[in-house]
């Protein structure tokens, strides 16, 4: 096939980028203007990510996948190859052709309690704010309760969590909303502007997450930023989820941190100009060691010194449950620079 009608094939298929994503990486779900799954080959998991908002070609076009557990990255044609077997590439064009004949539905607008369809699109940045400002501060909720069931107590800095005791929960597109208590996180970029919001869904007495299939969901524009816990000028840590990140911060209060939420948000996190030293709070998973030697090579490039900081067991959230709070400093202090260990650690 000549390259100008693969590169169209592939244009068309970026304009129904979620459409695709839905029909043949089923495994996965949208997280604000990505598709997250384990891989292209439509494992579960959530080391790929598919944008599904973009230009229709260069950097950042829709339909443009990376895996950051194995550096692999494409577009939908590729998609379409490895999650059907195909070999010959008119297969791969004759498929492709095939579902762009078919019919999609436009992504659904959120809705009011009325029942109006609002102007603000499901998902959006501004649907985001809209959630956040609805949700009210931790203290005395059952958020408060799911965070001390995990051992995370000092609380200061967190202005970034809220509480919403009737967060909407869809399971998919067929079913019921479903109203929730959640833990709600504002997603800020580099000026304090929110871009998104993550969800963690809560057990009715906040002992635990919600007992359904994905209790975490983000939307809005993340990548490139995360949740914030403190302002960082010469040193940051950064880390994948909110529990991983508060986790140190409990021996580590004024340490500067921030949660990329997933491990293709943590190799993408944008560097606040005057950073110095950034520490990688790592993750023990095939996933968290792409991103983590992804992002030290892109500190690097940037002249920041980067440091893995590594827990002993799956996630700092883990130490912390299982070894408890002077454990995990004394391991922390043991990899942080020494400089960093008096001026950031608890006494």
């Amino acid at each position: 096939m000549p390259r100008h009608d693969a590169s169209e094939l592939a244009i068309r298929l970026g304009r129904e980028a979620e459409a695709v994503c839905r029909h043949y990486l089923s495994s996965g779900h949208r997280a604000g203007r990505y598709w997250l799954v384990g891989d292209v080959q439509n494992n579960p998991g959530r080391s790929m990510f598919v944008r599904l908002i973009g230009p229709e070609g260069g950097k950042g076009a829709a339909g443009k996948w990376t895996d950051m557990a194995t550096g692999e990255h494409g577009d939908l044609l590729d998609v379409i190859r490895e999650t059907l077997g195909l070999v010959d590439f008119r297969d791969v064009a004759e498929e492709a052709r095939r579902f762009l004949a078919l019919p999609h539905p436009e992504p659904e607008k959120t809705r009011t309690p009325t029942g109006n369809t609002s102007s603000v699109a499901s998902g959006s940045p501004e649907a985001s704010r809209r959630l956040f400002a609805m949700a009210q501060p931790i203290r005395g909720t059952l958020a408060e309760i799911y965070l001390s069931g995990r051992a995370i107590t000092s609380l200061s800095g967190t202005a970034a969590l809220r509480f919403h005791p009737r967060c909407y929960y869809r399971p998919d597109e067929r079913s019921p909303t479903e109203i929730r208590p959640a833990l709600v996180a504002a997603v800020t970029d580099l000026a304090g502007h929110q871009t998104g919001v993550h969800r963690t869904w809560l057990a009715p007495d906040g002992s635990g997450k919600a007992a359904v299939e994905t209790p975490r969901r983000a939307m809005g524009d993340l990548l490139g930023h995360g949740v914030r816990f403190g302002a960082a000028d010469e040193v940051l840590a950064v880390g994948e989820g909110i529990e991983s990140v508060l986790s140190p911060r409990q021996v580590l209060p004024r340490m500067p941190m921030l949660a990329a939420l997933s491990a293709a948000h943590l190799a993408a996190i944008l560097f606040p100009p005057s950073l110095r030293r950034l520490y990688v709070l790592c993750d023990r998973d095939p996933a968290g060691d792409g991103a983590r030697d992804s992002l030290l090579t892109r500190a690097a490039s940037f002249g920041i010194e980067a440091i893995s900081l590594t827990p002993r067991e799956g996630d700092f959230n883990d130490d912390l449950r299982r070894h408890g709070a002077d454990a995990l400093g004394a391991a922390l202090k043991d990899q942080l620079r020494p400089e960093d260990a008096r001026r950031f650690m608890e006494g």
